[in-house]
């Protein structure tokens, strides 16, 4: 009930402000705690410790003309507030390097797996999910062919680690002819591995589907497309377990627009805006306890628009060894023991 009434019973005024700069934000940061989060993309508390915190740890201070507060509103960037977004971002990056990173380097089952029975005890190895998704991007007229994706819109193809959480672990942004951003990826410990596409080949780290089955979550709704095989079942929990990352990239594109829409920034500046951006999607995981965008995006299985196309796969930033014939093997004995389990559940 008090979630109602703050939504359709609050007659505090909203947009109402008729100042501008400095004075804007202020008055955003004082005033309707939803435009607040519309304006920042996170309630006014997370935004003030972050910049809170960029001021105390990465040395930031307000100029004459623009205050940190209003220079980390990435929606309202003008000429001289994105002179000092520049700092901003460069520190979003530096700050990157803490916040994105493999923080369950233990042997622990991860809670999320360990608490659904359609993934424990088959994936109980997994630490996370890698895929590639499609970022706006803005180039020259002279080579935006190469970057035309199959909707003839400009885009860079980005490659991510996510763990279970909903946290980013790993980032590869850029591309041929720029510097990449990229922070180190951190390969599983022995008996570990992510959840990856079919693109990838099964080795220990690495733990595709299998090739050639149905794979797609929409095509086991309803009662009559249920797996008919040891194959397919295995499939649709993989494909169930690795929805996470497709989350994780609809959260993330949600809030921050400037991904979907990138304005004309050089193209070796646009790979540290993803990265910053990322920072910024773990910063509000840990720093806020029910953030609306991902309560939203929690819902097991939900479908992404955009992102049916996965990219990870034609991204080459990560070494990956043949196909083991060994670790083949083994999917196949998880997929049996799965399946022999899913029959005497439903006979």
């Amino acid at each position: 009930m008090n979630e109602y009434e703050e939504i359709f019973l609050c007659k505090t005024p909203q947009r109402t402000s008729i100042l501008s700069g400095a004075q804007f934000v202020r008055g955003m940061i004082e005033g309707h705690p939803q435009t607040c989060y519309e304006l920042f993309q996170m309630d006014k508390e997370t935004f003030m410790n972050l910049c809170d915190h960029l001021k105390r740890h990465e040395n930031l201070q307000d100029t004459r003309l623009v205050t940190i507060e209003e220079a980390c509103t990435f929606s309202t960037l003008h000429e001289t507030v994105a002179r000092h977004f520049k700092e901003v971002k460069r520190a979003l990056c530096r700050l990157g390097k803490i916040l994105i990173c493999l923080n369950n380097m233990t042997n622990e089952v991860s809670s999320y797996v360990a608490s659904n029975p359609k993934y424990f005890p088959w994936f109980k190895d997994c630490i996370g999910a890698i895929d590639g998704t499609h970022i706006s991007a803005w180039v020259p007229a002279d080579r935006q062919t190469s970057f035309r994706g199959r909707k003839t819109v400009i885009t860079q193809n980005v490659m991510c680690a996510c763990n279970f959480d909903m946290m980013f672990t790993f980032i590869y942004a850029g591309w041929e002819g720029t510097t990449s951003d990229t922070l180190n990826f951190h390969w599983p410990s022995k008996g570990k591995y992510y959840v990856v596409d079919s693109g990838y080949p099964c080795t220990f780290e690495f733990l595709p589907p299998y090739r050639g089955e149905q794979y797609d979550l929409q095509e086991y709704h309803g009662r009559h497309n249920q797996p008919i095989k040891y194959k397919e079942l295995f499939n649709y929990r993989h494909s169930s377990l690795w929805n996470i990352i497709e989350r994780c990239f609809g959260v993330l594109k949600t809030r921050f627009p400037i991904l979907r829409m990138m304005p004309c920034y050089k193209p070796s500046r646009q790979p540290s805006i993803v990265v910053a951006c990322c920072t910024l999607h773990n910063w509000i995981y840990l720093s806020t306890w029910n953030d609306q965008l991902f309560r939203e995006y929690e819902v097991e299985d939900l479908s992404i628009e955009g992102e049916e196309e996965s990219t990870s796969s034609k991204n080459h930033s990560i070494d990956l060894s043949d196909e083991s014939a060994d670790y083949g093997t083994c999917r196949d004995q998880i997929a049996k023991v799965m399946w022999a389990n899913y029959i005497n559940v439903n006979p």
